[in-house]
């Protein structure tokens, strides 16, 4: 069975080889990761006839309905591209049963354009509200900054009551051109029928497909942007389950283009958002201190309620560290936070954070995810620290980036981290100096009991009198029957990587199954001495291992028989690489 797993993965590497390239291809580490992007990206090719190489080679056998049917039924995810619009207008005439497989299988909508502005958006509108209010989908990904946009999306779909706010952005009569944000709205109301206290849930019965109406449905008059009225223009019905069209939920959304105006139209609904779950919001500029400071305070709200659902919230930019303790504040029932902080370079820095001024909460947090990430020059370890001690279940920690003042040590981290956090499953440094901590990283790998340990990028050799010695040390205290998976890339091990075979041998063996060292510029003739000896000492489990990013161009023959003789006990992930590009990224990293 394993083989025929192996195999299946295999083809579908192959196909995504040609789809993205071998390197992205390689980052689908299952067969089940990988089938769906292959499926994902050929279904969105053929139903929006977008060109490409493996397309146009297999045109015969992808562009047809039976293709479409079957992808359909194999992916989660939809891209709603609203431009395509005939695609689109198809599903809402002689495709339609390919849009009753869509609503039975996606599970997160991606909304990357603009939806209001187009001159006839019933068709994409309809196929939205199909979606996220006939089907399962529960999860909304959207990469617009628009307001108007936002609310369409998210009124109803999430908050308890119909926030007469939101629907005050878009119900009216014709679709406008501007943003509710920039202009003043003349808005007339829709008469809808839905009543303001009416709590949404999914359809149990889907609309039936059989009667179709002879005109356009796109040039249907009198157009308003209301989800029933949109419903009963396309597919009609008769019974008593034509008046139940009603909002889905909303347990899933991540804005990846968030600027103030989508925040603001956030802020009408999260209040009530007791279906949210996980709620991401990143902006390609930094936010502004008073504006997370507002939405601390909705977040508080809802947090007020009692009934909120909020586990997961992940936000950037950032302008400073102090707002994670704001934010924990307001939300203080979250089990997992990702945040990321870059230094702002306009303006003062009003450092609002009203926490601080009063006493220190040393109350227990529920966290058992963290992930901090701080693109700045010098950070204060205490921010870190404080809510590490707060999260006595905290099982996976992610850090990247977190610089010092010069003469300081990530040893009060380890230590922290030692302490305080002993229920650490997944722990990932990322750009961090730790080549002065070896002590503390010995002192955490033996108190606790890692499944998945990532050192990337952390100069963990840089300082060493006798880098041999310090990696055996290491590897000695990496040996924990936990652990199944290990990142040590971009380390510069080099001729050390032999050491790594010392994981298998003796009497505590390690339980590796994955084991990434790319980008660590070794040679050929180290990794056919590091091939040497594990064949001596082979892993008990069949080990992924991925080279990628190494010169083995250097020395192609010594490079390939050290492959040669891994294959057995491993399954290799490499690439085609030339050394000058390897040389650049190992100077630009020292």
């Amino acid at each position: 069975m394993s083989g025929q797993g192996l195999s299946t993965y295999s083809g579908w590497v192959e196909i995504l080889r040609d789809l993205v390239g071998l390197s992205r291809a390689l980052d689908f580490r299952t067969e089940a990761e990988a089938k769906h992007e292959v499926m994902l990206r050929l279904f969105t090719s053929v139903f929006y006839g977008l060109s490409s190489n493996y397309v146009l080679k297999n045109s015969t056998n992808l562009k047809s309905n039976s293709f479409l049917s079957s992808a359909a039924k194999s992916i989660h995810h939809f891209i709603l591209i609203p431009c395509m619009h005939q695609a689109l207008q198809a599903l809402t005439t002689n495709q339609q049963p390919l849009l009753v497989l869509l609503e039975k299988h996606i599970r997160s909508v991606h909304v990357s354009h603009l939806l209001l502005t187009l001159r006839k958006p019933q068709a994409v509108l309809y196929v939205l509200h199909r979606l996220l209010d006939h089907g399962i989908t529960t999860n909304l990904v959207v990469s617009i900054d628009s307001a108007l946009d936002l609310a369409w999306l998210l009124h109803g779909r999430g908050s308890q009551y119909v926030n007469t706010e939101l629907k005050k952005l878009f119900s009216f009569p014709h679709v406008l051109q501007s943003s509710p944000a920039n202009s003043s709205l003349d808005v007339e109301s829709t008469a809808s029928g839905k009543s303001d206290n009416v709590i949404p849930c999914k359809r149990v019965k889907l609309y039936s497909e059989s009667v179709e109406k002879e005109e356009d449905p796109s040039d249907v008059p009198n157009f308003t942007l209301d989800p029933q009225v949109l419903c009963h223009t396309f597919s009609p019905c008769d019974g008593p389950s034509a008046g139940a069209c009603t909002f889905g939920q909303i347990t899933h959304l991540e804005i990846r283009t968030c600027g103030p105006d989508s925040l603001k139209v956030l802020g009408f609904s999260l209040p009530t958002f007791f279906c949210l779950q996980s709620l991401s919001l990143h902006s390609k500029s930094i936010f502004r201190e008073l504006d997370v400071l507002e939405f601390a305070g909705v977040l508080q709200q809802l947090s007020d309620s009692g009934c909120s659902s909020l586990a997961h919230l992940s936000i950037g930019l950032l302008p400073h560290v102090g707002l994670m303790k704001t934010l924990l504040n307001a939300s203080p029932r979250l089990t997992s936070l990702c945040v990321e902080f870059q230094t702002a370079i306009w303006g003062p820095q009003f450092n609002l954070d009203r926490a601080g001024t009063a006493e220190p909460n040393t109350s227990d947090l529920p966290l058992e995810k963290l992930t901090v990430k701080i693109i700045q020059l010098q950070s204060d370890l205490h921010f870190l620290t404080s809510v590490l001690r707060r999260s006595p279940h905290l099982a996976s920690l992610h850090i990247a980036g977190m610089r010092l003042p010069t003469g300081c040590s990530q040893s009060q981290l380890l230590s922290t981290l030692s302490e305080s956090n002993h229920s650490l499953k997944v722990l990932t440094f990322e750009d961090i100096k730790l080549c002065d901590c070896l002590p503390d990283i010995l002192k955490l790998l033996r108190g606790c009991m890692l499944e998945e340990l990532s050192f990337n990028d952390c100069r963990l050799l840089e300082k060493c009198i006798n880098p041999e010695k310090s990696l055996v040390e290491l590897v000695a205290a990496l040996k924990m029957p936990s652990l199944h998976s290990l990142s040590l890339a971009q380390n510069r091990l080099a001729k050390n990587v032999c050491v790594l075979a010392e994981l298998f041998s003796g009497q505590s063996q390690s339980s590796l199954k994955q084991l990434d060292i790319r980008s660590n510029f070794i040679q050929p003739a180290d990794l056919l001495e590091f091939a040497k000896r594990l064949m001596i000492h082979p892993p008990p489990h069949r080990l992924t291992l991925d080279l990628r990013k190494n010169p083995g161009d250097r020395d192609p023959e010594t490079w390939n028989t050290a492959l040669k003789r891994l294959q057995p006990s491993s399954f290799l992930l490499v690439e085609g690489w030339k050394s000058t590009d390897t040389m650049v990224d190992h100077i630009s990293n020292m």
